[in-house]
C-alpha cells in the first residue's frame, strides 16, 4: 500500500480506531515519505519527527499560513481566538506571549492543586460507587474523565463551579473547525467564540475589581507594567488555558484506564505499588498518544531525512507513530512503564511544547492509583473507542 494510500486508510473510523498496523507499515517504508498534495510529506519517525518539532523554521499553522488558504479568516470569531493564542504564534510573539502566560504554570502552582485533585477525584469516584451500586454500567468518560480536569483547570482559573460544564462543548465547538471537514462547523464555532470571550470578558472584568488567587486574576495582570496582554491576547489565552487544561487530559485518563483494563497484571501491579503511578502515565502518552498529529509549515526550502521540503510547504507529523518507532523505541507496542528514557513527543518538543503537560500528569498520577485501589473490579464494557486524531 502506498504512502498515500496508508494516509486515507488512517482517516477511516476503522483507520482512526486503531492506527497502529498503518503506523507499522510506514516505518517500514523509512522515517519521512514524500506527497503529493495538501503535505509535502509525511513525518513518521522519532528522529526525524522530533527535528521538525524543535526546527524554528517549521512553524505552527499561524495567521501568515492561514491567510493563504483562507484570506476571510478574519470573519470567523473562532479563527480570531486559535490564531491570538500562543498555539498559533510563531517566532518572538509566541516567546513573549509563552514568557508571559506559562510563568504561571509552575511546578509550585500546579503542586499547590494537589489537595484540589485529589478531592475531586475522591467525589467523583464515591458518585461512580453510587451509580454502580445496583450493578449499572459506568460511563467512565462522563463521570470521571470529563469532569476531572473540568474542575481542576475551572479551579486554576478561578470559573465557578456551575459555569464549568457549559465551557467544554464551547471549547470543543471552536477546535472542531481544525478538524478535517471543518468549513461546515463555522457556525457553532463562532457562536461559541463569541459567547466564551463575553463570559471571560465579564470575568476579566470582576477580578480586576476584586483580585483573588486564581489564574484569571494573575493573567490580567500579566506583564501590566511594561507590556501588558492585550485585551484579546487575554481572552484568547483563557481559551486556550480551558482547551488545553481538560482535553489532553480527559483522552489521557481514557486512553490509560484501557490500557490498564486490558493488561490485569499490569492494574494488579499499580493497585499494589502506587509509587509507579508517574512511570505509568508516562508510558500511557507513549503507547496511546491522545494527540496523534500535528502540522508544521517551512518558511524555508528545506529537507527533512533527504524530503526536500520547499517553502511555504506543510508536513504531517504522526505523533502516534514517532512515539511507536521501533528504531527508538524496543518493542514499541508493549505496555512497559519500565522504560528508560521514556522521551514520547506526545506533548511536542521545543518551543511549542504543551505548558499544561505539568498539570496534565500531575492529574493522572494522582487518580489512576485511586481509580485501581477503590475499584479493582473495574472491567471494559464496549468496544474499543475511536482514537483522538
Amino acid at each position: 500500500m502506498s504512502a498515500a494510500a496508508t494516509l486515507q486508510a488512517l482517516r477511516t473510523e476503522e483507520g482512526r480506531r486503531n492506527p497502529y498496523p498503518h503506523y507499522a507499515a510506514l516505518h517500514a517504508e523509512g522515517p519521512v515519505i514524500p506527497l503529493t498534495g495538501s503535505y509535502a510529506a509525511v513525518v513518521h519517525g522519532y528522529d526525524a519527527a522530533s527535528r521538525v518539532l524543535r526546527d524554528p523554521d517549521f512553524r505552527v499553522l499561524d495567521a501568515e499560513k492561514l491567510s493563504r488558504a483562507m484570506p476571510a479568516w478574519h470573519e470567523h470569531p473562532s479563527l480570531i481566538v486559535l490564531m491570538n493564542s500562543m498555539m498559533f504564534i510563531n517566532g518572538e510573539q509566541h516567546t513573549r506571549l509563552r514568557r508571559l502566560i506559562t510563568r504561571e504554570f509552575t511546578a509550585r502552582r500546579v503542586t499547590s492543586l494537589a489537595d484540589t485533585v485529589v478531592r475531586q477525584v475522591d467525589h467523583l469516584l464515591d458518585r461512580i460507587a453510587e451509580i454502580g451500586a445496583d450493578g449499572a454500567e459506568i460511563d467512565f468518560m462522563r463521570e470521571f474523565a470529563y469532569p476531572l480536569p473540568s474542575n481542576v483547570i475551572g479551579e486554576l482559573l478561578g470559573v465557578p463551579a456551575e459555569d464549568r460544564p457549559w465551557f467544554q462543548p464551547h471549547v470543543a465547538a471552536i477546535g472542531a473547525v481544525l478538524d478535517a471537514g471543518g468549513e461546515g462547523k463555522f457556525p457553532a464555532a463562532d457562536k461559541a467564540a463569541a459567547e466564551l470571550s463575553a463570559y471571560f470578558a465579564d470575568l476579566v472584568r470582576l477580578r480586576r475589581q476584586d483580585p483573588r488567587d486564581d489564574l484569571v486574576t494573575v493573567l490580567s495582570a500579566a506583564g501590566a507594567d511594561d507590556d501588558p496582554l492585550t485585551h484579546e491576547e487575554l481572552l484568547s489565552a483563557l481559551v486556550l488555558v480551558f482547551n488545553a487544561g481538560f482535553e489532553t487530559t480527559t483522552h489521557l485518563l481514557g486512553n490509560g484506564l484501557e490500557v490498564l483494563l486490558r493488561r490485569p497484571e499490569a492494574a494488579r501491579r499499580l493497585r499494589e505499588q502506587p509509587e509507579l503511578a508517574a512511570s505509568y502515565v508516562e508510558e500511557f502518552l507513549r503507547l496511546e498518544a491522545p494527540a496523534q498529529l500535528t502540522t508544521r509549515w517551512s518558511a524555508v526550502d528545506t529537507e527533512v531525512d533527504g524530503v526536500p521540503v520547499p517553502a511555504g510547504a506543510t508536513v504531517l507529523v504522526l505523533l502516534g507513530a514517532a512515539n511507536r518507532d521501533p528504531a527508538r523505541f524496543a518493542d514499541p507496542d508493549e505496555f512497559r512503564p519500565e522504560r528508560p528514557d521514556n522521551a514520547h513527543l506526545t506533548f511536542s518538543a521545543g518551543v511549542h511544547f504543551c505548558p499544561g503537560a505539568l498539570l496534565t500528569t500531575a492529574e493522572a498520577e494522582i487518580a489512576f492509583p485511586r481509580l485501581m485501589s477503590r475499584f479493582p473490579g473495574l472491567a471494559l464494557a464496549g468496544e474499543r473507542p475511536t482514537a483522538r486524531s
